[in-house]
C-alpha cells in the first residue's frame, strides 16, 4: 500500500497529496487516528481523506486501514539500502541483490492474474506485435522482440518517437502494441499509443500504478519499483520488465502449444552452424 501511495502521488489533488505525505511518514500513526485526527494532522478537510482514501481505491477509511495494516505486517519486505560511498564491495554486492530480490518479489504478489491472462490471449493471436519502449525501456523491447519473432509472430520493436508514431498509424485491431516505460508520462510514447488506440488496436502496458500510460492501456501490466529515477538509470524496473516479458512469452508459447517445438528447432538449428567446433 506504501508503494501504491508513492507512485499515485503526483497524480493526487493537492490537498490529497497533503494525507499522503503523511500517511507516508507516519503508516502506523494513521492506522490508529480517527478521521478527524487525520485530517487535522494533514490540514484538510475530513471529506477529503475519504476522497484520498478512495482514489487509492478503497471504499472508504476503514477499507485503507485495514490494507495499510495487512501490508505493514505480512506483506512482503522490502529491501531498499541505499548504497554509500563508504560501502565494501561485498556489502554493495548484497544491497544490489536484495533489492532486486525484493523487487520481484513484490511484482509476483502484486501482478493481476487475470490481467496476464488477457495479455497473453491477445498476444496469442495477433496477426503482428510492436514493442515500444524510449530509452532504457527501448532495452527492453528489443529483447522482447528477440524473445517474440521466434514464434513465427511478426515482431518488431521500435525506439525511435518518430518511427513509433508513424508505424502505431499502420496498426489494426488485429495488432497488438506492448507499450514498455517505467515512467508511463512520455508524451511521444503516450502519442504513439493514443494513435494505435484511435486504429482500435488493443494496448499491452508495462508500466507503474497511476500513470497516464496504465490509464490509455487495453490490459494494463502494473510493475511498481522504488527506486531514485531522477539519479540512476532504472535498474530494478529494468529487471522486473524483462521478468514481465518473459512471462508473457512463456505464457504465448504454452497457448500456441506442441507445434510451436518445430518452429523453435528451425531457429536453433540455423544457429548450430555458426558456433565454433572445438577440434577433435
Amino acid at each position: 500500500m506504501l508503494d501504491r501511495i508513492k507512485s499515485q502521488h503526483d497524480s493526487l489533488s493537492a490537498a490529497e497529496r497533503k494525507v499522503s505525505q503523511l500517511v507516508l511518514g507516519q503508516p502506523n500513526q494513521v492506522i490508529q487516528a480517527t478521521v478527524a485526527d487525520i485530517a487535522m494532522r494533514a490540514g484538510v478537510s475530513q471529506p477529503t481523506v475519504i476522497r484520498f482514501c478512495r482514489s487509492l481505491g478503497c471504499t472508504g477509511l476503514p477499507d485503507f486501514k485495514l490494507k495499510l495494516a495487512g501490508s505493514l505486517v505480512a506483506g512482503v519486505p522490502y529491501v531498499h539500502s541505499s548504497v554509500r560511498p563508504g560501502d565494501p564491495t561485498s556489502e554493495i554486492s548484497a544491497k544490489v541483490f536484495d533489492n532486486a530480490v525484493s523487487a520481484l518479489l513484490k511484482c509476483r504478489n502484486d501482478v493481476s492474474p487475470a490481467m496476464l491472462d488477457a495479455a497473453i490471449a491477445l498476444l496469442a493471436k495477433a496477426r503482428r506485435i510492436e514493442f515500444y519502449g524510449l530509452g532504457n525501456s527501448g532495452i527492453i523491447a528489443a529483447d522482447a522482440q528477440h524473445k517474440f519473432f521466434r514464434f513465427d509472430i511478426p515482431a518488431v520493436s521500435y525506439a525511435d518517437p518518430h518511427v513509433q508514431a508513424m508505424a502505431a498509424s499502420l496498426l489494426g485491431p488485429r495488432d497488438v502494441l506492448v507499450a514498455i516505460s517505467t515512467s508511463g508520462r512520455s508524451s511521444e510514447l503516450l502519442d504513439a499509443v493514443e494513435i494505435a488506440r484511435s486504429n482500435r488496436c488493443p494496448v499491452v502496458a508495462i508500466t507503474s500504478s497511476g500513470t497516464p500510460l496504465a490509464r490509455l492501456a487495453t490490459v494494463p501490466l502494473l510493475a511498481d519499483t522504488q527506486e531514485d529515477t531522477e539519479i540512476y538509470s532504472p535498474m530494478l524496473s529494468r529487471i522486473v520488465h524483462l521478468v514481465m516479458i518473459d512471462v508473457l512469452a512463456v505464457g504465448v508459447a504454452l497457448k500456441h502449444g506442441p507445434g510451436l517445438s518445430a518452429t523453435l528447432e528451425k531457429t536453433k538449428r540455423s544457429l548450430k552452424r555458426r558456433r565454433h567446433r572445438a577440434d577433435a
